[in-house]
């Protein structure tokens, strides 16, 4: 089993997401791999608090291209997810 710290990646610091804090939903870019009840008790492992709910969304990466050349590549997939908490609130920033 994967530790906390390599199920969730990062916090996602954007405007709907800080929208969301005010209804005990925070958002976090999770491994790809992840799944909803791993990401639950990693939440719960790192924050000390109680998890209600888990929604993931898998995203897409963009297609890139470098320069003048005709070649392009793509920029990783990822997923985010949207955790709702029971109880307490977390400190992101």
């Amino acid at each position: 089993m994967k530790s906390a710290f390599d199920v969730i990646i990062a916090p996602v610091v954007t405007e709907k997401s800080n929208a969301l804090i005010q209804e005990k939903k925070y958002t976090f870019r999770v491994a790809p791999d992840a799944g909803r009840i791993e990401i639950g008790k990693a939440v719960e492992e790192l924050f000390k608090v109680k998890v209600k709910s888990v929604n993931v969304m898998n995203y897409q990466g963009k297609k890139k291209r470098a320069g003048r050349s005709l070649k392009a590549g793509r920029r990783p997939d990822w997923k985010r997810a949207v955790v709702t908490l029971a109880e307490g609130s977390i400190e992101i920033i």
